[in-house]
């Protein structure tokens, strides 16, 4: 895979396919190196602009990934293109199909209690060679049992859906105690498990599945303002590099 970078506002994203991407990935894991990756959308990196110990963190990740049609927006205001989105929930589906190929296991840590016991049936029907090596739900208050759990455990691939920032917050504390796959997911979950819908085909591939989700929840609206300040600010990093 070619290393390819687009640095948006001071971080570093991977400027590849999905394909790539994953291949990558998939080489890593059967290595058994240690991979931290993180799937960021506009409103990660406006977050982690205004908190500097979660944008260290972020910008810690072996793999920084545009998930988000904002950030593929971001990067062309810059003048460089990126091919596609790569997007958490996609990367879980191909992982899941290539771990139950491949005999790979994985731990699932996020979402709500009643999440989780759907995703557990989901798993077990569509991935029935996939070694589960934990399902646990986001409501826990002593993270290092959780994290000892894995560890001892060693999954190929530790998936964390506790949403922005509490995945990366966890993932950076432990994953150097395990060289595993470690990646943070948002909602991937509640959606695999049935919970949430996710936009039709049409909405994803017009890049318009952010609006979808807002007509969905229209609670998202606030968390949605972050889009026109991102292109903003990249607007200005566009016209401080050009004047340099």
């Amino acid at each position: 895979m070619k290393n390819n970078k687009t640095n948006i506002l001071g971080f570093n994203f991977l400027n590849t396919t999905f394909k790539d991407f994953l291949n990558n990935i998939k080489d890593r894991i059967n290595n058994k190196e240690n991979t931290f990756v993180v799937t960021a959308n506009p409103e990660i990196i406006t977050y982690a602009l205004d908190h500097p110990e979660y944008s260290k963190k972020v910008k810690a990740a072996n793999y920084l990934v545009p998930d988000g049609v904002g950030i593929l927006k971001g990067a062309k205001i810059l003048g460089d293109n990126m091919p596609e989105r790569i997007t958490g929930y996609d990367v879980l589906l191909d992982l899941l199909a290539w771990g139950n190929k491949n005999n790979k296991s994985a731990y699932f840590l996020g979402a709500k209690p009643e999440v989780i016991k759907d995703l557990e049936k989901i798993l077990m029907d569509k991935y029935p060679d996939l070694e589960i090596k934990g399902l646990q739900d986001g409501y826990f208050t002593n993270d290092e049992i959780i994290a000892k759990d894995i560890i001892n455990k060693k999954p190929d691939m530790v998936f964390v859906a506790l949403g922005f920032p509490k995945q990366e917050d966890f993932i950076f504390k432990y994953k150097n105690k395990l060289n595993s796959l470690w990646i943070g997911l948002g909602g991937s979950f509640d959606v695999l498990s049935g919970h949430t819908d996710r936009a039709p085909k049409f909405w994803i591939k017009h890049n318009i599945e952010w609006l979808y989700r807002l007509i969905k929840q229209p609670s998202r609206f606030k968390r949605m303002l972050a889009l026109p300040k991102f292109i903003y600010l990249v607007k200005k990093q566009n016209k401080k590099s050009t004047h340099e």
